[in-house]
């Protein structure tokens, strides 16, 4: 599939490739992580209650191909400070993901509901950092307008969708934690932006669920 095609030319394609939109993320059920690329790190985490999340992978309408709405996060988090991340936050009760989606996209961006489309739920990723995580994908039609809360995000841009689909342009680096642990993951650098970690696992996750192909 071209993805530089106009996104509703794609809408049908990619929501054929999701699950549908009541679904939830559950313990124990397949997914992606922050361990896929260091098995070992499984160790006594595996069996850890997990708090639910979700994030947006807005599709953004434009004339040369989608794009995908990104955000890097503010220096004064307390987790992960300054990465490039997709809107989301945890899930609050009664909420089913898209709604957490398209919640927090508005409280981190300004993103009216209104402008998104969701499509559907891509696979459940879960962090180290004990949240598992329901990639919602929306389609964002043109029109909107963004700020970004200065509490939670630093700046706001767009990576080409076609970009984040091209399995080539990632690679896998190591990185060593507070804790001493040392970790694997997957990354990419677009303009200067430097993707990794759950971002990019995510996003690499879509892929195979549009594809089809497994992923090492």
């Amino acid at each position: 599939m071209n993805l530089m095609r106009p996104v509703s030319e794609l809408r049908d394609w990619i929501a054929q490739h999701l699950d549908p939109l009541h679904d939830e993320a559950v313990q124990g059920a397949a997914r992606r992580s922050d361990y896929d690329l260091t098995p070992d790190g499984w160790a006594g985490v595996e069996t850890r209650e997990l708090k639910p999340a979700a994030v947006l992978i807005g599709l953004i309408e434009r004339e040369h191909g989608p794009t995908v709405l990104l955000t890097r996060r503010s220096e004064t988090l307390r987790n992960h400070t300054g990465q490039v991340a997709l809107p989301g936050g945890r899930q609050d009760p009664g909420e089913k993901p898209w709604q957490t989606a398209l919640r927090e996209a508005h409280e981190e961006v300004g993103l009216e509901p209104h402008y998104v489309h969701p499509l559907g739920l891509a696979t459940p990723y879960q962090t180290g950092t004990g949240y598992l995580i329901t990639p919602v994908v929306g389609v964002v039609r043109p029109g909107f307008s963004l700020t970004p809360n200065p509490h939670e995000v630093a700046d706001i841009f767009e990576t080409p969708f076609s970009y984040l689909m091209n399995l080539a342009n990632y690679e896998e680096h190591e990185r060593e934690l507070p804790t001493g642990e040392r970790r694997r993951f997957y990354a990419t650098t677009h303009e200067d932006r430097y993707i990794w970690g759950a971002t990019a696992g995510i996003l690499r996750s879509l892929y195979e669920r549009l594809y089809g192909a497994a992923l090492a």
